[in-house]
């Protein structure tokens, strides 16, 4: 009888002590290994974009090129990888002074020349197929001076452009006795037959005669004289060193007061004297300060580009390269930038040196539509926009495109006085659906309510990650639809802009905390399922939630509202408070 006793009270231990315990298990059981098995189950085959690359961005003091709207699909010509449009059919270029290299030459070029030029570049890169022609002419032209331009394919040659940390097209080096370093100057025949001669020569020239004078006149577009009491010594090695800061400009130095006039510069002036002469409205420039090398260059800096550069493929690289970034644009239909360009041109005399003023033909397909897209401008203009490279910012000019008011503009954009311009979509009349839709003009309201934890995807409709990503985002969102502290949205990053939604690529996925909307938002990096979202949110939400599992109603014991078979917790359905 003491031995059923004794059974008796351990056996009532032992249930009290599981009582206990088993609670605490099966809670850190149920945080640990939550069920989400339907979510899988529903959401379906999924891309895990998370390892895909990124549409790289233009640089931040940059436009995007004209290539930006296909990048966004395919990947940037910056990338090694080929896009996934059709293959180029190369036209027909005169390269047969263009030398191709490959593993098994290479070494052979460059043991046999002491200067080179080696361009990197893919068959499907649109910017190599731009640079094709005027890398042609400019091996033609070197070919009389003795420098080899060659060219190396390197979708095929994987080790070389492994070797040479090959990371975007083109790439190109210039060699002197095998050591190379990046070419940095604009991609065009003169400019790289000027960088080249500067690199193996000299870097100033002398003319002597009025025949040298008028070649040069004719033939250059650019050129900066100066009128010098000695061909030798200080004046000539200062004008020497400031050619080799600037690569796209050609100096030349005289002593003979006839050629000083032939370039617009007074016989009886004092010497030394320095003049620019451009083919551009502006065309003759002269410097009136100290004669050494920081002031020279900063005056040809200032000088050297027109008063209005018209944007275009060719031109991009002196723009974006100087070190000028305060830029004026004027947008407008090619039929009627007669009429707007030569006041933004008289306006742009007043800030030479600060404000680099350009004209981009919004009609022009190429080259100007995707800079309007990018600066929110449509129709035939004339719009002004400003536009900081420093800090990426944009601002917009109102009322109408006359002298007073760009000067007035201008003077408010180099103080500092204007309030930033981000573009923005009309916003939605209704917006009912599971995912929200964001745009720049309604990005506070919803993206920034403090009462709310807000997942927010930037994307890009042409993007083919984006549109993989959809139908994952979607379920997510349906998911998730009953819990009130949480937003699913999205925004399309082409046509909308806030300071608080910075995107390297497409898609950008960004979270942003109840309670922290002050802080920058946090950058998902997790897979790209319904699971991995729904993992991320409930570790980063503010505000917890309980996720209503959605419950199947029994074939043989219908509901009153038979026609659905699966109601949800939220609605009142009873079932488990987690999965």
């Amino acid at each position: 009888m003491t031995s059923f006793r004794c059974f008796l009270v351990l056996s009532l231990v032992s249930f009290l002590l599981l009582s206990t315990v088993l609670p605490y298990i099966s809670t850190n059981d149920e945080q640990d290994d939550e069920d989400l098995r339907f979510l899988e189950e529903t959401e379906g085959k999924s891309v895990d974009i998370a390892s895909l690359p990124h549409l790289s961005d233009t640089d931040d003091d940059q436009y995007p090129d004209d290539d930006e709207e296909e990048d966004e699909d395919s990947g940037s010509e910056q990338e090694t990888d080929a896009p996934l449009w059709d293959p180029y059919k190369a036209p027909q270029i005169d390269d047969k002074d263009v030398v191709v290299l490959t593993q098994g030459n290479f070494s052979d070029f460059i043991k046999n020349n002491k200067f080179g030029m080696v361009e990197f570049y893919a068959p499907w890169c649109r910017h190599c197929q731009s640079l094709a022609p005027e890398y042609a002419a400019a091996a033609t032209e070197l070919k009389e001076e003795g420098i080899v331009l060659a060219k190396v394919d390197a979708t095929q040659e994987d080790e070389l452009a492994e070797e040479y940390d090959v990371e975007g097209f083109p790439t190109i080096y210039f060699l002197v006795d095998g050591k190379h370093t990046l070419y940095p100057a604009a991609r065009n025949k003169d400019a790289m037959v000027t960088w080249i001669k500067k690199q193996i020569g000299p870097g100033i020239y002398n003319v002597t005669t009025l025949d040298d004078a008028e070649r040069i006149l004719t033939s250059e577009s650019e050129v900066a004289l100066g009128y010098l009491n000695s061909l030798v010594g200080p004046e000539s090695d200062e004008l020497a060193a400031t050619s080799k800061l600037l690569d796209d400009i050609k100096f030349y130095q005289t002593m003979n007061p006839d050629v000083a006039k032939l370039f617009h510069i007074d016989p009886e002036v004092k010497r030394p004297a320095l003049v620019l002469l451009k083919k551009d409205a502006e065309k003759i420039c002269h410097f009136d300060g100290l004669f050494v090398k920081t002031a020279i260059s900063e005056f040809i800096t200032s000088n050297k580009l027109p008063l209005v550069t018209i944007f275009s493929r060719e031109s991009a690289p002196s723009i974006f390269e100087s070190s000028i970034k305060m830029h004026l644009l004027l947008f407008a239909t090619l039929n009627i930038s007669e009429k707007y360009i030569p006041v933004l041109q008289e306006a742009a005399k007043l800030f030479k040196g600060k404000l680099i003023s350009i004209y981009v033909q919004v009609d022009n397909e190429e080259s100007g539509k995707p800079v309007a897209n990018f600066f929110g401008v449509s129709g035939n203009g004339p719009t002004i926009r400003a536009y900081s490279g420093d800090d990426a910012k944009k601002f917009a000019m109102n009322g109408d495109v006359t002298f007073n008011n760009i000067k007035a503009f201008a003077d408010d954009f180099l103080a500092g006085r204007l309030k930033p311009f981000y573009k923005s979509d009309p916003i939605p009349e209704t917006n009912n659906e599971d995912v929200k839709e964001v745009v720049g003009d309604n990005f506070d309201e919803i993206v920034l309510d403090e009462s709310k934890d807000v997942l927010l995807e930037i994307y890009a409709p042409l993007c083919g990650h984006c549109r993989s990503l959809e139908p994952t985002y979607n379920k997510l969102a349906q998911h998730l639809r009953g819990i009130n502290s949480l937003v699913i949205a999205k925004m399309d990053g082409t046509t909308n802009e806030h300071p608080k939604a910075k995107s390297a690529g497409f898609p950008t996925m960004l979270f942003f905390p109840a309670g922290k909307k002050s802080s920058d938002p946090m950058k998902v990096n997790t897979g790209r399922t319904v699971v991995d979202f729904y993992k991320f949110l409930k570790e980063h939400a503010t505000i917890p939630f309980k996720l209503k599992k959605a419950v199947l109603v029994p074939k043989d014991k219908p509901n009153k509202t038979s026609d659905s078979k699966v109601r949800e917790k939220s609605s009142g359905v009873s079932s488990k408070e987690e999965l």
